[in-house]
């Protein structure tokens, strides 16, 4: 299994790289994007043809999914018609949430089932995909929001918190995985709110406690100091530590 950073900026784009959006790819399956944010379309282009992708979103803030729209677009007037529909997995509300944002007016919801076969995620759901096995889970963000763990045929596993503050079922997800992709939105505070973000030194305590081989820091937003949540994630966690940036590859 190949991961490619496409963006990692959190909350919104940076100067430097779209918002979250992670290139999958295995053997005899089909590419899947995790995330789709502002600014992934454009990078998805430097690796893949966006006709051949699928999509799980793992959940519905605009830094995570407002480049669908966009892919819609490719797919349903490019000179070259797709064949067939993308699979978007995601949230409950995501028909709604995705079809206003695609919609011609105000008031309007596009329907996109022309060029979109939307799958809903549930809470402990498992998601056979190809050579990949994607299990979801509920975790501590405002919205309906899904941490996800994927596991090759081999048993190489990468856990992904998706967003989320500290909680059990992030911690299930990541146990024991050969990498650990972990958003860390801020440093650590007394005075954070619960439940919304990781701190770098949070995902570097849940690196430790899931003994992970591997810890990728991301979703750093433009006003967040990366060098100071990288301290912050080492100073919890021995093992190898990194934030990533776009354009960067793991090869599981």
């Amino acid at each position: 299994m190949r991961l490619t950073v496409l963006g990692c900026s959190g909350s919104v784009s940076g100067p430097d790289s779209p918002a979250s959006g992670y290139l999958l790819e295995a053997p005899d399956t089909p590419p899947l994007v995790l995330d789709f944010g502002p600014g992934v379309l454009g990078a998805l282009q430097k690796y893949a043809d966006p006709v051949d992708v699928h999509v799980l979103l793992s959940h519905l803030h605009a830094d995570h999914c407002l480049d669908v729209p966009g892919l819609l677009v490719w797919r349903r007037y490019h000179p070259v018609p797709a064949e067939g529909r993308a699979l978007v997995f995601g949230p409950s509300d995501m028909a709604f949430r995705l079809g206003v944002a695609s919609a011609e007016s105000g008031g309007k919801i596009d329907d996109m089932s022309d060029t979109l076969d939307l799958r809903y995620l549930r809470d402990g759901g498992v998601i056979e995909f190809g050579a990949l096995s994607i299990e979801t889970r509920r975790v501590y963000h405002p919205p309906e929001s899904y941490g996800m763990r994927v596991t090759t045929e081999n048993g190489t596993v990468l856990a992904y918190t998706g967003d989320t503050g500290v909680c059990d079922a992030v911690e299930t997800l990541a146990r024991g995985a050969d990498v650990l992709l972990a958003e860390a939105s801020w440093t650590d505070s007394a005075d954070r709110p619960l439940g919304v973000h990781l701190s770098g030194a949070e995902a570097g305590r849940l690196a430790a406690t899931a003994g992970v081989g591997e810890l990728l820091l991301t979703h750093i937003p433009p006003w967040t100091s990366r060098e100071d949540v990288i301290a912050e994630a080492k100073a919890e966690f021995h093992g190898p530590v990194h934030a990533v940036s776009p354009g960067y590859v793991v090869e599981l």
